[in-house]
C-alpha cells in the first residue's frame, strides 16, 4: 500500500490510527514525521515554544508497537498514535515533570500517573511534554500566560503575538500547529477551555473524577483534572476515553431520532450574563444551528450563586495549593521539601526565575491554612454554591446542556491579566463538563462556544458537539501571522 508519510500530519487522530492498523503508515513513520514538525515549527521559524521536551524514546517505542502490530495487531484504539502530554502530569519516560519551573527541572518522576498509564494501555506513544504557564498559572496574579523561566513564551498560531492562553498553552498550540494529533492538559479552573478556545481547537474538562488525577502536580485536589485537546470533537472524545477510570459512571448518548434533526428534543439553555460578556454577533451563528438541528433553545437561562463565591474559590485554591504541593513534594525526589524552598529557590534565582513577573501567589499559599471547619465552609461558599446553582438551573428549565462563550479571542501576549468573558468557572466550581468547540474567527483570532452537561454526561455531550462540528465544517487552519 502507499505510504502517507508525506501527509501524516494533516491526519487527525483517530484517522491515523486507521492508517497504522491497515498498514498504510506505520507508527514510526507518524512519530517521525511529527517529530520533524516539531523541529520544524517549534524551534525554528515560527518558533511556537510548545514542546518542552521530546521524548528520546518515542521512536523505539513506536517501533516496538509496530513490532507487536505484526505480530498480535494493534494493542489498543491509540495503536501508534503520538500523543504529547502537559508538563506537570508524572511520567516514567525521560523527561522531567516540571510544570514548567527551572526549580522541577531535574525531577524525573517514579511512575506514571494512573491517566499516562491509561494511555499507553490503549497503544499511544508519548512524544514529548509540553509547555505551560508556570505551575498551572498559579505563581502570580501577575503572570503572562504561556510563559514558564523553562520554556519561555508559548505563541499563538493564528497570531504570533497573542496569548495562547493557559495554562495548557502549549497541549493546545501542539496540536492546532500539528505537531502531534492530541494533547493532554490540565484544568483547574478554565486551563484547558480556554486555551482551546483561543487557538481554536477542541478542549473537554471532564466531569470530576472521570480522569483519576493523581500524578498531577497538584493546585487543588477538589478541582484539578486531566482532559483531552484535540481538532475534531471525535479525536477529543477517544483520547477522553483512553484516560479516563474504568469505573467513570458515564451516561450513555441520547439515540438520535432522525438523521436530519439530531438534536431533537434536546433542550440547551443559552447562556447571557454572568461573567460573560454579551455574545459577540459572530456566535450568535451557533444559537441558530442548535435550533436548526433540532434542539429546544431556551434563550436566556440565569444562574443564580450567593456573592462571595470568587473569594472562597481564591481561599480554596490557596489552602489546597499548600496541601497538596508539600504532599507531592514530600512524595518525589525533587530536591524540594516543601513549598517555603520552592519560594526561596525562585528568590535566589530571581533572574532566571522572575525577570517579568514575581510569585505572590506561591507567598501567600505558603501561609495560607484553614482549619476543619473553615475550611468546609470555604467549600460550600464556592463548590457548594456553585453546584447549587448550576443544578437549580438544569432542573428548572429542563435542560439538557447550557451553552456560553467558552474564551477569546486571545488579547497581547504583553498584555495583563484582565477578565475576560470565559465561563469557565461555571463547570469548574461545580464539577460538570464542559466542552469548547471552536467556532468562528473574530479579525482572524478563533473564539469557541462551551457546551456544559450535567455531572457524567459526556458521551452525550460529544453527540452534540459532533452534530454542531459537522454543520459548522471544517475550521479555518493557523496563518502563523507575525502580528
Amino acid at each position: 500500500m502507499a505510504s502517507l508519510a508525506s501527509d501524516i500530519t494533516q491526519l487527525g487522530a483517530l484517522a491515523l490510527a486507521r492508517a497504522i492498523r491497515d498498514g498504510r503508515c506505520t507508527a514510526v513513520e507518524a512519530v517521525r514525521a511529527h517529530l520533524d514538525r516539531i523541529r520544524a515549527f517549534d524551534r525554528d521559524t515560527p518558533r511556537l515554544n510548545a514542546v518542552l521536551e521530546t521524548n528520546p524514546a518515542a521512536l523505539a517505542t513506536a517501533a516496538e508497537l509496530d513490532a507487536r502490530q505484526a505480530r498480535t495487531g494493534p494493542i489498543g484504539p491509540l495503536h501508534g498514535v503520538p500523543v504529547l502530554i502537559k508538563a506537570n502530569i508524572d511520567t516514567t519516560d525521560a523527561m522531567a515533570t516540571s510544570a514548567g519551573s527551572r526549580a522541577l527541572a531535574n525531577h524525573r518522576a517514579q511512575r506514571d500517573a494512573p491517566a499516562i498509564s491509561r494511555l499507553r494501555a490503549a497503544g499511544a506513544v508519548l512524544m514529548g511534554t509540553t509547555n505551560l504557564s508556570e505551575w498551572a498559572n498559579f505563581r502570580s496574579a501577575h503572570s503572562i500566560d504561556g510563559w514558564s523561566s523553562l520554556g519561555c513564551q508559548t505563541r499563538n498560531p493564528y497570531r504570533l503575538d497573542r496569548s495562547p492562553s493557559g495554562s495548557s498553552s502549549g497541549s493546545a498550540v501542539a496540536v492546532a500547529a500539528r505537531l502531534a494529533p492530541l494533547a493532554v492538559g490540565t484544568e483547574t479552573d478554565g486551563s484547558i477551555v480556554s486555551p482551546a478556545s483561543v487557538n481554536g481547537v477542541v478542549g473537554i474538562k471532564p466531569t470530576s473524577g472521570v480522569v483519576d488525577a493523581r500524578g498531577i502536580i497538584p493546585i487543588a485536589a477538589s478541582l484539578d483534572t486531566a482532559g483531552p485537546l484535540a481538532r475534531t470533537v471525535r479525536d477529543a472524545g477517544a483520547l477522553l476515553a483512553a484516560m479516563a477510570k474504568p469505573t467513570a459512571p458515564l451516561l450513555p448518548a441520547a439515540a438520535l431520532d432522525n438523521a436530519s434533526r439530531p438534536l431533537r428534543g434536546v433542550r440547551i439553555g443559552v447562556l447571557r450574563g454572568f461573567g460573560t460578556a454579551a455574545w459577540p454577533r459572530q456566535l450568535e451563528t451557533a444559537i441558530a444551528v442548535l435550533s436548526e438541528l433540532g434542539a429546544d433553545v431556551v434563550d436566556p437561562v440565569a444562574i443564580t450563586v450567593d456573592e462571595g463565591w470568587r473569594d472562597a474559590e481564591r481561599l480554596l485554591l490557596l489552602h489546597e495549593f499548600n496541601v497538596g504541593l508539600n504532599n507531592y513534594l514530600s512524595r518525589h525526589q525533587t530536591g524540594l521539601a516543601n513549598l517555603g524552598e520552592l519560594v526561596a529557590y525562585n528568590e535566589a534565582h530571581a533572574a532566571e526565575v522572575m525577570p517579568v513577573f514575581g510569585q505572590d501567589l506561591l507567598e501567600a499559599a505558603a501561609s495560607a491554612t484553614l482549619d476543619q471547619h473553615a475550611y468546609a465552609a470555604v467549600r460550600q461558599s464556592c463548590i457548594g454554591a456553585m453546584r447549587r446553582g448550576l443544578a437549580n438551573a438544569f432542573a428548572a428549565r429542563e435542560l439538557g446542556f447550557i451553552l456560553a462563550p467558552a474564551d477569546g479571542p486571545a488579547r497581547k501576549i504583553d498584555h495583563p491579566n484582565t477578565p475576560t468573558i470565559s465561563s469557565s468557572s461555571i463547570a469548574a466550581l461545580s464539577g460538570y463538563p464542559s466542552l469548547a468547540l471552536p467556532w468562528t474567527l473574530i479579525d482572524g483570532l478563533p473564539m469557541a462556544v462551551a457546551l456544559i452537561g450535567e455531572r457524567f454526561t459526556e458521551l452525550a455531550l460529544l453527540a452534540t458537539a459532533i452534530a454542531c462540528e459537522t454543520t459548522r465544517g471544517p475550521f479555518p487552519t493557523p496563518t502563523y501571522e507575525p502580528s
